[in-house]
């Protein structure tokens, strides 16, 4: 290609060479990514042999999906390293721009997988449902955020509650979309999202007493004790144990007496029967977050919420205690019970 006198080419023998087009090379030319040699004598680009290589790796780059600005530093990279333009492309820069690509595709593909799970729940929707439906997918972003579920319940937590421990609770109650997710799963996510940006009766979300009698230090104790409880309490739910006292019970039962700096006693644990038969609850937030959780065919998981249930049953059925029956039928609805169970 370079038969030249002067050992170099024109941009069209340059292109050529490379099979990309004159516009291309001029593109990346005018961008500093392909220096000229030097002009002709009538302005036209010459380039020297070091070019062909240096442009066949710029147009490898660009069809890995690399940006300009990414191409540019893998080249200044290999330049300041002193490596020729046709060698090997490794180096920190590269595989950080690659790392960066990769992340990009996946978001992109997740995004195009719940679009089209979307699209399926749509057009297998009754015709009197598509409307709803429509409505509750147009409020989610696409890839779906959990940001409307994290503030949620970090406006019920305890303010002071240290981070941490509102981390962990909030790594169990908030659902990740699914990556590759069913119809189903989308309107139940849909749905969660709805439900959390829904506004509360009256002017704050309820608050368990649970908040309140052990604050927010108090709080980080009993979070932590209800996990290992709830965990205990899945394990029996697999099973298809029903509610019994033992081991998670009594588990369940000290994180609240560690929480209060009480003693377990058998009038204590009557007592916080009632009150946790009478505190508000989120019921409906985690029989969808069962369904997000679940794939197709699969076997839905215990989550804090269920084990929650059994536990409470579990204590109510050993002290006797009566469940509040004052609850309104709007709370029952939408009610956020103490610990991670709700």
């Amino acid at each position: 290609m370079f038969t030249s006198n002067d050992g170099l080419c024109g941009i069209g023998e340059l292109a050529e060479g490379a099979g990309v087009t004159v516009k291309t090379v001029r593109f990346y030319s005018d961008r500093g990514l392909l220096p000229e040699a030097s002009r002709s004598a009538g302005g036209h680009r010459r380039y020297g042999p070091e070019a062909l290589d240096r442009l066949r790796l710029i147009r490898s780059l660009r069809a890995l999906g690399l940006g300009v600005p990414e191409v540019r530093r893998v080249l200044d990279e290999r330049h300041a390293q002193g490596g020729p333009a046709g060698g090997s492309a490794a180096g920190g820069v590269l595989e950080a721009a690659v790392a960066g690509r990769l992340r990009e595709v996946g978001s992109e593909l997740r995004a195009l997988r719940w679009r089209e799970a979307a699209l399926r729940l749509v057009q297998e929707s009754p015709p009197g449902e598509q409307a709803d439906r429509l409505r509750l997918i147009g409020a989610v972003s696409v890839p779906p955020s959990t940001a409307p579920l994290v503030r949620f319940w970090r406006g019920w937590l305890p303010a002071r509650m240290p981070a941490r421990s509102a981390g962990a609770f909030l790594d169990v109650a908030v659902p990740q979309p699914p990556d590759d997710p069913a119809p189903a799963q989308v309107l139940a996510f849909a749905r969660l999202n709805a439900l959390t940006l829904a506004p509360c009766p009256g002017t704050a979300q309820p608050q368990p007493e649970a908040h309140r009698a052990a604050g927010a230090r108090g709080a980080a104790v009993l979070y932590a004790g209800l996990a290992e409880a709830y965990e205990l309490a899945g394990a029996q739910l697999r099973r298809g144990r029903q509610p019994h006292p033992g081991e998670a019970l009594d588990g369940f039962v000290a994180a609240y007496t560690s929480a209060y700096g009480v003693r377990d006693t058998p009038g204590f644990r009557h007592r916080l029967a009632g009150q946790l038969a009478a505190d508000p609850r989120l019921d409906g937030y985690w029989e969808l977050v069962a369904e997000v959780n679940t794939p197709p065919g699969g076997r839905p998981e215990p989550t804090p919420g269920t084990a929650h249930d059994w536990l409470l049953a579990a204590l109510t059925a050993q002290t006797g205690a009566v469940p509040d029956q004052g609850t309104s039928p709007r709370q029952s609805k939408r009610r956020a019970s103490p610990g991670l169970g709700a």
